[in-house]
């Protein structure tokens, strides 16, 4: 028989976004789906997103623009249009930025599994961090399992890099055993800026960013990836900011030699303090 199972809960209200909960983790207590409804009243935009959910967003009025690039084409920024009546469909993995440049927008976004702030990746800048803390907040009772993301990304001293790929050997950072023998890792490349900047400012010379398939590490080479919270890098804690992060920790060295393993290099651009400033072609 029909039964009531939960109440629309407002999770999100943001510089005229609102976010209200119909059915998940928060409204009705599971995790199987998730169903909002998301009201915009001024033109704004969320922060670049990557979702470890499948996503429908189903627009009942407005419009909304989806910012994106190109797997093959990190540079080319997209924008895909959608209006009243269209559905889109963001995969898992998938990043991108939701943008209303109009205001007077109502969208109904449906997720599976359901939406948690673990499966949720958020680029928040100092304005929107207070969003991520309160959806922490409401989440805060049920743990979800994390899916995997295809791209992991990997930052490392060039040299290092260079002296494994020439020797045909795996590459393990300076820190592998003391951390627990694991690589450190984000499924997010800008986070490595700040990552960066928190632990390697004084560590001087070029330095690469790795990019890396989980399905190759695991596959061909026996290497798992655990998704968990962000750890120490040898005798430096993370920073505050890093704490709500669910960051790939590489279980083993990374294999220069596997065919298929790293599928692209960036260089890290840096100014003269030691700063790190992007990850080019990348992040820039």
């Amino acid at each position: 028989m029909p039964k009531l199972i939960g109440k629309a809960t407002t999770v999100v209200e943001h510089d005229g976004l609102t976010i209200s909960e119909l059915a998940g983790g928060v409204a009705t207590k599971e995790d199987v789906i998730s169903i909002a409804k998301v009201t915009v009243t001024k033109p704004t935009s969320e922060p670049w997103l990557t979702l470890l959910t499948d996503e429908r967003m189903c627009v009942i009025k407005g419009k909304v623009e989806f910012h994106y690039y190109d797997d093959d084409d990190n540079q080319q920024l997209q924008v895909l249009t959608a209006t009243a009546g269209d559905t889109v469909l963001v995969s898992k993995g998938e990043r991108f930025r939701p943008v209303f440049p109009d205001g007077d927008t109502e969208y109904i976004p449906v997720c599976t599994p359901a939406f948690t702030p673990d499966r949720c990746i958020r680029e928040d800048s100092e304005e929107t961090k207070n969003v991520a803390e309160r959806l922490q907040k409401l989440h805060k009772k049920k743990k979800a399992v994390v899916e995997p993301s295809e791209k992991l990304y990997h930052m490392c001293q060039k040299s290092a890099w260079e002296e494994a790929v020439a020797a045909g050997k795996a590459y393990y950072p300076p820190t592998f055993e003391e951390d627990g023998f694991f690589t450190h890792a984000t499924a997010v490349p800008v986070r490595l800026i700040g990552t960066a900047n928190h632990f390697y400012t004084s560590v001087p010379g070029d330095w690469i960013c790795i990019e890396l398939s989980y399905s190759t590490l695991k596959d061909k080479a026996g290497i798992i990836t655990q998704f968990e919270e962000a750890k120490p890098v040898g005798s430096t804690k993370v920073s505050e900011e890093f704490e709500n992060w669910i960051c790939p920790h590489i279980f083993g060295g990374i294999p220069s030699h596997i065919e298929g393993v790293v599928t692209n290099t960036f260089p890290m651009k840096r100014d003269d303090k030691g700063n790190y400033l992007c990850i080019e072609g990348l992040t820039d």
